[in-house]
């Protein structure tokens, strides 16, 4: 199914929950070939607003396999969760929701095209309510005046009732999400819907393409007296360097360093490794793409779609993935080239996926030792391995030891697959990498993105990681995210 296609569907689905008419708004998303990870969404609010639980948890199952950073599609599984009485894997869902919003007060998806705004501390009450239901009185209470670091005045007397309940042992009435606010498609894309042809007839101003020789010229940058402009992506700066490839198979990524992609996309491929795997460029992010999976693209974009249409069903089955070479590494803190160590495929590596702040993975041999798994886990993080405890499950309790039978621990995994969750020590300092480097704000910087860390000037940001020349990772009041490197200077002696 084409993306115009796709896109009418969801146009026409959303149309129908405005008339009231949600069998029928089911109906399309239902018949969409290849949802995104916002049609899943969509589909599993409307079949939990239907009661079909059941249909419900797989659509968010989904749409959180589609994108792992969706806060609200965890919110929404765990709300689910809740209704089936499903008391633990709720909590974990809403603690998956909370993390995700990484010490926000709130994630505004209004820019994503959903009406609607997640609040911390209603995620941290619906968290309290499932615990009260599992007679877990203390961790609710906890969870509460948690809850209390982030409400804000509209949200006041509902926390405040909420603890009162608790201190009286009772359960109290879950905040649910409004089933009937959806994902929208974008509306300038709709707009375009009645246009025939219009990607065949639009004329070339320029090009990424070098043998496009054509090309026009890029717009102003902000200019001020004082403050510096905020640098762009170097990601998507880097594309130029790279050969332009078309995506001719959907593949689906079972690591943290391989990226997903779709027929039709266009990527950049900046190195081919002897393994058969690329490092590309797509959309601004870096990551690992098969490159059987892709066709060289030697036209330019307008010529493209007469060239490139895939003719073969979507359907086809794609070739064989091949084998990731042991040793083959990303390296974020320079030019993001692939290094490759020596070593030959190990069939005996098995993916350590590790639930955290952020989920990662680690691959290990099937049957390391506890030490050698805390040692990788603690070294992916830049954690002293006396810091980290890993868990079965979001609740530590299950904690594992040196004392815990590691035969029982990799008998849990699943098609070489294997789930942990990771917990660490709060400090009262954040040591990283950089020798605990401090740095001072010379201009404040207002975040446009979940992701990135804002603050005023003079403030002192403890420096976590250089992303590269332009972008840094800080860690300031408890918050962690990216900033630009011009904002900031470091104070002097900091890093001795």
């Amino acid at each position: 199914m084409s993306f115009l296609d796709t896109l009418r569907q969801w146009d026409d689905a959303v149309t129908c929950v405005d008339r009231n008419d949600l069998t029928e708004a089911l109906r399309i998303f239902l018949a969409i070939h290849e949802p995104n990870s916002k049609i899943c969404f969509n589909i599993g609010c409307l079949q939990l607003l239907n009661e079909n639980l059941d249909d419900a948890e797989k659509a968010f199952d989904s749409s959180i396999c589609k994108d792992e950073h969706l806060a609200v599609a965890f919110f929404q599984r765990g709300i689910t969760f809740y209704k089936m009485n499903r008391y633990e894997e709720s909590v974990g869902d809403f603690q998956r929701a909370h993390k995700a919003l990484r010490g926000n007060q709130l994630i505004d998806y209004k820019v994503l095209g959903l009406r609607y705004k997640l609040y911390a501390c209603e995620v941290l009450h619906n968290m309290a309510l499932a615990e009260a239901h599992m007679g877990h009185w203390e961790k609710a209470q906890k969870d509460l005046t948690k809850a209390l670091e982030y409400k804000t005045d509209t949200k006041l007397n509902l926390i405040n009732r909420a603890m009162q309940s608790i201190l009286k042992q009772k359960v109290f009435k879950v905040v649910e999400f409004p089933s009937t606010a959806l994902f929208r498609p974008n509306k300038h894309y709709v707009a375009e819907l009645e246009k025939k042809d219009y990607l065949g007839k639009a004329k070339v101003v320029a090009s990424v393409v070098p043998q496009d020789h054509f090309s026009g010229f890029a717009p102003l940058q902000p200019q001020v007296e004082q403050e510096p402009s905020i640098p762009k992506e170097p990601e998507v700066l880097r594309a130029l360097e790279g050969e332009p490839h078309i995506v001719r198979y959907e593949f689906i990524p079972e690591t943290s360093d391989e990226l997903a992609v779709v027929p039709g996309n266009i990527v950049f491929v900046l190195q081919r490794g002897s393994d058969n795997w690329a490092s590309v460029v797509f959309n601004g992010r870096k990551g690992l793409v098969p490159y059987n999976y892709l066709e060289h693209l030697e036209m330019s974009l307008a010529d493209k779609k007469s060239k490139h249409e895939l003719s073969e069903s979507p359907n086809r089955v794609p070739p064989t993935r091949p084998e990731r070479k042991k040793g083959l590494v990303r390296d974020n803190t320079s030019s993001g080239d692939l290094q490759q160590k020596e070593g030959r495929p190990d069939d005996n590596l098995y993916i350590v996926k590790v639930h955290y702040a952020f989920n990662f993975a680690v691959s290990l041999a099937h049957g390391s030792t506890y030490a050698t798994l805390i040692e990788k886990i603690s070294k992916k993080l830049n954690r002293s391995p006396l810091s980290v405890t890993l868990s079965f499950t979001s609740d530590t309790t299950s904690a594992l030891s040196e004392d815990t039978d590691i035969e029982s621990v990799w008998g849990r995994a699943q098609g070489k697959h294997l789930t942990l969750w990771c917990h660490t020590r709060e400090k009262t300092e954040v040591k990283r990498q950089n020798d605990d480097m401090i740095l001072v704000a010379i201009h404040s910087y207002e975040s446009t993105n979940p992701e990135d860390l804002s603050f005023t000037r003079g403030d002192k940001i403890a420096l976590i990681s250089t992303i590269n020349q332009d972008w840094l990772e800080g860690h300031l009041n408890g918050n962690t995210g990216i900033f630009p490197a011009s904002f900031v200077e470091e104070v002097p002696g900091s890093g001795q």
